[in-house]
């Protein structure tokens, strides 16, 4: 076993994707996340995958945009647009080949914790049927709601972690972005020993600043890698850091070989 790297592109794209899947395949990218279903074909001629497809989102009758990280399965008035679109861009990504694509719960915004829980389980329960049809898997993103995103719900991994269960279905699963926990829990290794049957993901980052995971930060990520293999995994782990260097390719380099195992 081995840790499988991916990265997610939106922190290259000052790089066409095309010349992004070239440099990345060169440093040794398996895959490229949180790439579009068209994107994927790209992806795949250079013999990369993508691991987690990033979101579709929809516009409301009222101009409100749902399936974003701010509007999303936490109320049940996106709900019909929502499994509309979404039961579009799942055939969509597994045509072009794909097998998990990424979910928000949206801003809390005056709701308590346990009405989104109840409101998100209920949406995302509705599209488990198309989940069983075409193989694939739902992913909700953990992030932190203090630093990058301010009044995010699920925000922890217990809050996650519960939708998860009440969902009841392996087709529902989390991400868990290991920048985003540590400034919301801290605590990362033995969450990963704890709760890794819940989930289908990782994503990276330094902490604090989101940048390099390199000695500027404080998170040691070749521990944190052997924890992930110590579970049985056997997915991608995604660098998801904004480089800070002149060449990012070479930052990304870096990372790449903190995290080999």
């Amino acid at each position: 076993m081995r840790i499988k790297h991916s990265a997610c592109y939106w922190c290259y794209e000052s790089f066409s994707i095309e010349d992004f899947c070239g440099q990345g395949k060169s440093i040794g990218l398996d895959a490229v996340d949180l790439l579009t279903p068209e994107q994927i074909l790209v992806a795949a001629e250079f013999d990369l995958v993508c691991p987690m497809t990033t979101f579709p989102v929809a516009t409301l009758a009222d101009g409100k945009v749902v399936g974003c990280i701010e509007s999303a399965f936490n109320r049940v008035q996106h709900h019909e647009t929502l499994l509309e679109v979404y039961d579009c861009y799942l055939r969509s990504a597994k045509a072009a080949g794909a097998n998990n694509v990424i979910c928000f719960s949206g801003n809390r915004d005056g709701m308590s914790d346990a009405e989104g829980l109840e409101n998100c389980a209920s949406g995302i329960a509705q599209l488990l049927p198309v989940l069983e049809e075409l193989d694939m898997t739902l992913t909700m993103e953990l992030l932190n709601s203090r630093v990058d995103h301010p009044d995010y719900m699920c925000d922890r991994t217990d809050w996650g972690v519960e939708l998860c269960d009440r969902v009841g279905s392996d087709r529902f699963k989390l991400l868990y972005d290991i920048y985003h926990m540590q400034i919301m829990e801290g605590d990362i290794i033995a969450t990963i020993r704890r709760r890794h049957e819940y989930i289908s993901h990782y994503h990276t980052g330094g902490c604090p600043g989101r940048n390099e995971i390199d000695h500027s930060q404080e998170l040691y990520y070749p521990a944190i890698m052997d924890a992930i293999l110590e579970t049985g995994y056997q997915g991608y782990v995604a660098q998801e850091f904004v480089p800070k260097s002149k060449n990012p390719i070479d930052a990304l380099a870096q990372a790449l070989k903190q995290c080999t195992r």
